[in-house]
């Protein structure tokens, strides 16, 4: 049996395939790319399954029937291991984990590099569709991991407390405005989503991530809430800082700057 970590390497999956390990392998790219061509035995989840899609805030989490269903139709149980990966950057797998993390299944790893790091690795894709038996897993969502607008507006100017931004430079200062308001939630640290990958879209080396984060003002003492648009870049900075740097208590914001920005008596620096 081939150890699976948070973070995987593709040679790693394809080893654990070939072993033959009973693995649950969710892809979160686009349908036409799942179609051409995935990873074998891999099952597809559209991204926009994991959001609610309502305005103003999209990124907030589905209804739960909504979440048990999608969960249920892809044979999800509660001893299964789940590999994750896109095509975005890692973005959405990120927040799959999250979410899996949500309803309490912590055996979860995220592809480094996405289906781009199995084609670099020369790993063959399949057209096939799996076989899904679906289940008939009972869930329940705890807030553990979910930072709401009310609380962080109370938390502003704590020592204690810092707002992770991960959108664009741009998105940050309000060059690019996304809602109604541009900027950023009062004291918020930039540190942009892609920050934390290489050219290749694989994890950089967690030391110097963590020496980057801590300089920054978002050391691990914090609570930390993450946000970027509508919660899919913060996916990634979200599982780099609690999977694989070990923040204790580190948040994400679904509503993220769609809510927040198109909410005037939330305050708004830039």
């Amino acid at each position: 049996m081939i150890a699976l970590t948070s973070l995987i390497q593709a040679d790693t999956l394809h080893a654990a395939l070939a072993d033959g390990q009973p693995l649950l392998i969710i892809d979160l790219c686009s349908a036409e790319s799942y179609q051409q061509g995935h990873i074998p035995g891999a099952v597809h989840v559209a991204p926009s399954a994991l959001s609610c899609g309502i305005k103003p805030a999209p990124g907030k989490l589905p209804a739960v029937d909504a979440l048990k269903t999608l969960f249920q139709n892809i044979g999800l149980t509660p001893d299964m291991h789940v590999v994750v990966y896109d095509d975005a950057g890692s973005s959405w797998a990120g927040r799959m984990i999250w979410t899996l993390d949500l309803i309490g299944h912590g055996k979860a790893s995220l592809l480094d590099g996405g289906i781009q790091a199995w084609n670099r690795a020369g790993h063959a894709l399949s057209d096939v569709l799996p076989t899904i038996s679906p289940s008939t897993l009972d869930i329940h969502v705890a807030p553990t991991f979910i930072a709401e607008k009310a609380h962080i507006h109370s938390r502003l100017g704590a020592d204690d407390f810092a707002v992770w931004d991960a959108r664009s430079a741009a998105e940050y200062r309000g060059e690019k405005v996304l809602a109604a308001r541009g900027g950023h939630i009062p004291g918020a640290v930039h540190c942009e989503w892609t920050d934390l990958t290489d050219a290749n879209g694989c994890v950089r080396d967690l030391a110097p991530l963590k020496e980057m984060l801590e300089a920054r003002g978002l050391g691990l003492e914090k609570e930390v809430v993450t946000h970027c648009q509508t919660h899919r870049r913060s996916g990634l900075t979200w599982f780099v800082a609690r999977k694989l740097l070990g923040y204790p208590d580190i948040k994400a914001y679904p509503g993220s700057w769609s809510e927040w920005g198109n909410d005037d008596d939330m305050p708004v620096e830039s």
